[in-house]
């Protein structure tokens, strides 16, 4: 099982940085806006100004797209470990209400229960500690406040993995590399897709980090999954 290493994650995310957002758009077919509007819907649920942590926020496109969303008044502070992301999304996020800096998901410099809404789109899988970042993310939120998760994943029905397997592992490569330059970096991406847990077992995690309540949806036959945490 291939094990996350922040050095080489933040090295890779680096490199890769000037086509993510891109591969992101191109290699889902663009479902992956999707996706994020759906996840949005789940942190802006009130009619009261909040505060959000974005984890492993990247360019800041889920960010963004929470602070077009949120009720006048909220605001987003995103973390991630690589500063090639982090300037692209600052100058993205110029004039918005969203604070970008870097910082890890196992150590999150905010004091416990800050956050009414900790978020993290498609980076569960690069932590280096899993267990940690869900601790982490559950201590910095407040009381009654909510978790929420988007994170590739696979089919469980096995003809249709067959064929996204196919996409993911031979063409889905081919296109990050024609895109960034980068193999070793769509060498390690699908396999991590691939090898991240199924519900059955990440939701459990979750329970074990701090969140009362767990609940799981899943979109384009389970390609992305969507976890909802309560404290």
């Amino acid at each position: 099982m291939i094990m996350p290493n922040k050095e080489k994650i933040s090295e890779l995310f680096n490199d890769i940085a000037p086509g993510y957002d891109s591969f992101n758009h191109r290699s889902s077919f663009g479902a992956d806006r999707s996706w994020r509007r759906r996840a949005v819907r789940e942190i802006v649920d009130t009619t009261r100004p909040i505060h959000v942590l974005d984890v492993a926020t990247g360019t800041a496109d889920f960010a963004i797209a929470i602070t077009e969303k949120a009720v006048t008044g909220s605001h987003v502070t995103g973390i991630d470990i690589s500063e090639g992301m982090l300037d692209l999304g600052r100058r993205k996020c110029y004039g918005k209400p969203i604070d970008l800096l870097i910082a890890q998901a196992e150590d999150i410099p905010f004091p416990d229960c800050t956050f009414d809404r900790v978020c993290v789109a498609f980076g569960v899988r690069n932590f280096e500690d899993r267990a940690k970042g869900l601790s982490e993310m559950c201590r910095v939120l407040k009381k009654g406040g909510k978790l929420v998760i988007l994170e590739l994943s696979y089919p469980k029905n096995r003809i249709i993995r067959a064929f996204y397997k196919l996409y993911s592992l031979h063409i889905l490569p081919r296109i990050g590399v024609r895109i960034t330059g980068n193999k070793d970096a769509f060498d390690y991406l699908p396999e991590s897709i691939l090898q991240f847990p199924l519900p059955s077992v990440f939701m459990p995690m979750m329970h074990e980090a701090g969140l009362k309540t767990v609940c799981h949806k899943q979109f384009m036959f389970g390609v992305c999954r969507m976890y909802v945490g309560y404290k």
